[in-house]
């Protein structure tokens, strides 16, 4: 009972944080189900797999929602998300391959590592400092979308953290770079739960009520108070300005990165 206490709040704020950031809300979802699949005795070596997993599938409905709220208030490239959707789907499927095979601990360190430094830069360089006036095109820039699209797969993210930190520094604007993070969560996603139920199909240590890796209680705790927060969150994205967005999420990368840290060295 506490357990499912504890989801349906994690839900809220993982909808909440979707909204406001353009994320999926994978940064919450993923350590409490860890925890609480640590407290259910499911096996170590695929617990972290079953969590990434659900929270991917969390993920779909909730970017979902998010997006649409952006698409309303006009926050949404929909030009750079039809540029990009195919690269960032490659990325995803890539992604989900790989994190089986690789500790979860080097995933933590190159994300943290990541989130540090951009999050350096949103607070405290000026904002004209960007990597370019804009959005590059070319067939190299492909390399930018699939490394979203596989990062955030792996980390069990919507790719929102990375989406924004990239946008931004491509000189988006904060509040269309949120929007449109928010429907590469989408792209991302799904085809990262696709990636992880094939690959955990027949696993005899996935706990009761799970599809491949995903668990369907996660899932079914989880995903319906993201998505009714989510629109909630872009509300209060919008009442900010440019700056004090950007020093928000700043903000909220130190402290996803510092626990991330915590989590790796202690």
């Amino acid at each position: 009972m506490i357990l499912a206490a504890v989801m349906l709040a994690t839900g809220c704020v993982a909808g909440v944080l979707a909204g406001l950031f353009g994320i999926g809300g994978g940064i919450v979802i993923v350590p409490v189900l860890e925890a609480a699949l640590t407290i259910l005795n499911v096996d170590a070596a695929i617990r972290m797999h079953v969590a990434v997993a659900t929270s991917l599938a969390t993920i779909i409905p909730t970017s979902i929602a998010s997006a649409r709220a952006h698409y309303q208030r006009n926050s949404v490239d929909i030009a750079l998300v039809k540029r990009w959707a195919i690269f960032v789907l490659i990325g995803a499927l890539l992604g989900a391959w790989i994190a089986a095979q690789v500790h979860s601990r080097i995933l933590s360190m190159v994300f943290a590592s990541l989130a540090m430094l951009v999050a350096i830069k949103m607070l405290l360089l000026p904002e004209s400092r960007n990597l370019a006036e804009a959005v590059p095109r070319g067939p190299w820039v492909a390399v930018i979308p699939t490394l979203i699209g596989c990062l955030s797969s792996m980390m069990g993210i919507g790719g929102g953290t990375f989406s924004v930190m990239t946008l931004t520094l491509f000189n988006e604007p904060i509040h269309r770079a949120v929007g449109t993070a928010a429907l590469f969560g989408l792209v991302i996603s799904l085809p990262g739960t696709v990636g992880f139920i094939l690959s955990g199909l027949g696993d005899s240590r996935l706990p009761p009520g799970s599809f491949g890796y995903v668990s369907l209680v996660g899932f079914a705790l989880i995903a319906p108070t993201t998505v009714l927060a989510a629109p909630i969150g872009a509300r209060i994205a919008h009442a900010f300005s440019r700056r004090r967005l950007s020093m928000l999420f700043g903000m909220f990368l130190i402290a996803a990165a510092a626990r991330l840290f915590y989590q790796t060295f202690r």
